[in-house]
């Protein structure tokens, strides 16, 4: 009788104490803040849970995430665009710092899912649809008024991001077949901050992320135009391992 409480006492003891907690590691991540909002941060904690990796994530555009990859300040980048368009954005923003990088040919892009790049004007604009070639116009200087497209009689005012972030030269791809913006096009910091431009200009549109739109569309309003669609991925210098590899694992697109 007294093994049978010893043995009964054990296992309740053992239900008690419950299955330790998985020991968590960190894994920073530099890169795009559109994957960065839309995959990597609202997926934090199933991550975590699943794989036993806490990430931490630095948005500080796709070009600089690559920069700091390349660099080995970290083992992971976050990137809004093709791998080949990511180097790219990664040679204007080393440009714009002054530096010269090398890129390694073992660059492995793990894509985790996709975002629509949209256009934005300022609510108070009745214009609902742009066409590309209406676009391409507009972002080359060559429509310079809204009126000669059945717009208001203001001028147009161009809103892209800086040399480095995925959205302006994703949209100039897309959009304007590689063609530069017009001389006096303002240059965000950020994404997020193309919203905010637009919002302070009645004469304003530019691309702007899905998920920043979503998040606070302040004085602007979505207009139709042609889809935009780019993919989200993970960048390493060659196959990922250790917590890189949990992590992308858990995030690949199947």
């Amino acid at each position: 009788m007294r093994r049978y409480w010893i043995a009964c006492s054990l296992v309740a003891l053992g239900l008690a104490i419950g299955t330790p907690a998985r020991a968590s590691e960190a894994l920073e991540i530099s890169g795009g803040t559109t994957p960065q909002k839309d995959v990597l941060e609202p997926k934090a904690e199933a991550i975590k849970q699943a794989t036993g990796v806490e990430i931490k994530v630095n948005g500080v555009g796709t070009g600089n995430g690559m920069l700091a990859l390349i660099e080995g300040k970290v083992t992971v980048a976050t990137v809004g665009d093709t791998l080949a368009a990511s180097i790219e954005a990664a040679k204007k923003a080393a440009k714009a710092a002054g530096k010269e990088v090398t890129f390694p040919a073992n660059l492995v892009f793990t894509e985790i899912g996709k975002d629509e790049l949209i256009i934005v004007t300022h609510k108070s604009n009745p214009v609902s649809s742009l066409s590309k070639a209406q676009l391409k116009d507009m972002a080359t200087g060559k429509i310079t008024n809204w009126k000669d497209i059945g717009g208001p009689d203001l001028p147009v005012k161009v809103v892209t991001t800086k040399a480095g972030l995925v959205p302006g030269q994703f949209f100039q791809k897309a959009m304007m077949d590689d063609a530069g913006y017009v001389t006096g096009a303002i240059e965000a910091q950020s994404p997020k901050e193309v919203i905010t431009w637009v919002s302070r200009n009645p004469g304003g549109f530019g691309p702007a992320t899905d998920v920043h739109f979503k998040a606070g569309s302040g004085d602007t309003k979505q207009v139709h135009a042609p889809a935009m669609v780019r993919p989200l991925a993970l960048v390493t210098i060659g196959a990922p391992t250790g917590a890189a590899k949990k992590v992308a694992d858990f995030l690949r697109v199947k």
